[in-house]
């Protein structure tokens, strides 16, 4: 494998499924690190490029939901949790502090993988862009904000840098994208996961509300991002671009 081949880092207390989920992402053709502990993971990630984080909630000492706070205030690794059946609380706070996806306890490893793919393929084709200037393309102006996607951030209108996470990044960018349109719960994971929502996931409502706390001025009364009861979400704001919107 090159150097250019994902490489995974898996987090888990549990000896036995650390190993089979390493052996099982090699086998198709992924890189594989693991770490037993929040601890571990620390080391892990500040020796080796990682590019994507699968992390089990429930761990002794630190936590997956510290480790998750932890990676999302450092870095813009994708990270998928592993989650038990009753954590659908830790769950929802893991998502709301930036996690891209998650899977319930007990899992099909293929499923995992192609949750993993689902998560490079959209952290990919976001931009990471490193330049100074934005190109006119790279501006897009709603409301009283500028989000410039060559560097994944958003200024408010004193300049003030807002960092995003990538699935944050992902559903503000599917906003812009289609404003002042209903986007459903399933367009919004189709166009921010490549994938379709089941009954119980929440995933949306959760980033929705964490992207809320970031925009709105009052985020228990959304005046950017509306919800329209029984079809979805909707940006409210007109959308600028290029030159228009610097």
């Amino acid at each position: 494998m090159s150097e250019k081949t994902p490489h995974i880092l898996v987090v888990d207390d549990n000896a036995e499924i650390r190993d089979l989920l390493s052996k099982y992402l090699v086998r198709n053709g992924l890189r594989a690190a693991t770490a037993a502990s929040g601890a571990e993971a620390r080391k892990v990630l500040s020796s080796a490029a990682i590019d994507l984080i699968v992390l089990d909630i429930m761990m002794p000492g630190e936590d997956g939901l510290s480790v998750c706070r932890y990676v999302r205030e450092t870095m813009e690794t994708p990270v998928i949790l592993l989650t038990a059946v009753a954590e659908d609380t830790d769950r929802i706070i893991g998502l709301e502090m930036g996690a891209d996806d998650y899977l319930t306890k007990p899992f099909n490893p293929r499923e995992l993988l192609a949750r993993i793919k689902a998560v490079l393929r959209r952290a990919n084709s976001l931009p990471h862009g490193t330049a100074t200037e934005a190109t006119e393309e790279a501006i897009v102006r709603f409301g009283d904000w500028r989000l410039r996607t060559d560097r994944r951030e958003l200024e408010d209108s004193g300049g003030k840098v807002i960092s995003l996470s990538t699935a944050e990044f992902a559903l503000i960018k599917a906003f812009t994208d289609h404003p002042r349109m209903v986007l459903s719960r399933d367009q919004l994971l189709d166009l921010t996961q490549g994938r379709a929502a089941n009954v119980f996931d929440r995933s949306i409502d959760n980033q929705v509300s964490r992207l809320r706390k970031k925009i709105e001025p009052d985020p228990k009364n959304p005046t950017l991002i509306k919800t329209v009861w029984g079809g979805g979400y909707m940006l409210s704001a007109a959308v600028e671009r290029g030159a228009k919107a610097r």
